[in-house]
């Protein structure tokens, strides 16, 4: 039997930060050392407090959490995706305020902490932009020799961005930090927009979660009710969401096979100009079946089989954990004809 995988997240808890968590919580083999939140999809503290009731829904208030940057490396104002996730950051579900305090670490002290622990071992999860872990490599340089791989979601390769032209959220909210962290010299995987667009939640997910009837799958269920409605209106011509966060888990837990995934080099335009946080990916060799040239720096994920939505609903749903204390909405009473 294998060694549990030590793992740390990195995540602005919204709507699929949330799912993500609980998929984690919900795999085998999956050792969650530690979470850390920075400023993205809502502020570093709220996402810091989404998380502990996140993570209390699935019993795992022994996790530590800790509240990371506020405001990318340039110290700019974050603009928060509210209209994605709820001014809340989890759909504006309301949860009871969390039994667990958060640790006294900062965020970055948490991520050299548990480096140290698990030397050679400990994956990292970054499904949000990068600050926390640019400190990190500023504050221990030998980080990138302890930390055994680091998965991140974000950027776009061929597909567009969607916070510009070419931009994606977690790598255009600070450009300068996702550039630090592709430089550092260590494992790296990104899992970018082109396969977590084309990994959809439907209603039927939604509807599988809701009768499924424990918190933590009442929580998934009705904290996607944003979060498809933004889908809806903005993103496709259909009711669904994409899958960001989740397939990025998935990944770092090893837990999804991918159909391609070639060796590239990748940066990040860091310009003041309209492509700044673009991630720059040499595709030149595509025609090639993407030869690995001396450069390349990161596995990135460029097609999956799109069967994920299932698994990951499958995760949560395992997650049989009563929470006393936990009150959702009542479920709407079937109507009768």
């Amino acid at each position: 039997m294998n060694a549990p995988l030590p793992l740390l997240m990195d995540c602005d808890t919204g709507v699929d930060d949330a799912l993500a968590l609980l998929y984690l919580a919900g795999t085998p083999g999956v050792d969650l050392r530690g979470v850390i939140t920075v400023a993205g999809n809502t502020s570093a503290e709220q996402a810091a407090i989404n998380t502990l009731q996140v993570l209390e829904l699935a019993g795992r208030t022994d996790i530590p959490v800790a509240a990371g940057a506020a405001t990318p490396l340039t110290g700019t104002d974050p603009e928060y995706a509210t209209h994605v996730h709820g001014d809340n950051g989890i759909g504006d579900i309301q949860l009871p305020p969390p039994t667990a305090d958060l640790d006294r670490r900062d965020a970055v002290q948490l991520i050299i902490d548990a480096a140290h622990a698990a030397p050679g071992a400990l994956h990292i999860l970054a499904t949000a932009p990068l600050t926390n872990l640019a400190h990190a490599l500023e504050r221990e340089p030998r980080l990138p020799e302890l930390v055994r791989h680091v998965t991140v979601m974000g950027g776009a390769v061929h597909h567009p961005g969607n916070i510009g032209a070419r931009a994606e959220a977690n790598i255009g909210n600070d450009p300068e930090a996702a550039q630090r962290v592709l430089a550092a010299g260590w494992e790296l995987t990104i899992v970018p927009l082109d396969v977590t667009m084309r990994e959809r939640l439907t209603p039927a997910h939604q509807d599988r979660l809701r009768t499924h009837g424990t918190p933590a799958s009442r929580f998934a269920a009705d904290a996607l009710d944003v979060y498809l409605d933004f889908h809806e209106r903005i993103v496709f011509p259909f009711r669904a969401s994409a899958c960001h966060d989740p397939l990025a888990a998935a990944m770092a837990a090893g837990d999804l096979t991918p159909v391609q995934a070639p060796v590239l080099h990748v940066t990040v335009d860091t310009t003041q100009g309209p492509a700044r946080g673009e991630l720059v990916a040499d595709t030149r060799g595509m025609y090639r079946g993407y030869p690995r040239t001396p450069e390349a720096n990161a596995r990135v994920l460029l097609e999956t089989d799109g069967t994920f939505p299932e698994r990951l609903v499958e995760r949560i749903v395992s997650l049989d954990v009563p929470t006393p204390g936990t009150t959702l909405p009542a479920a709407a009473p079937e109507v009768l004809s």
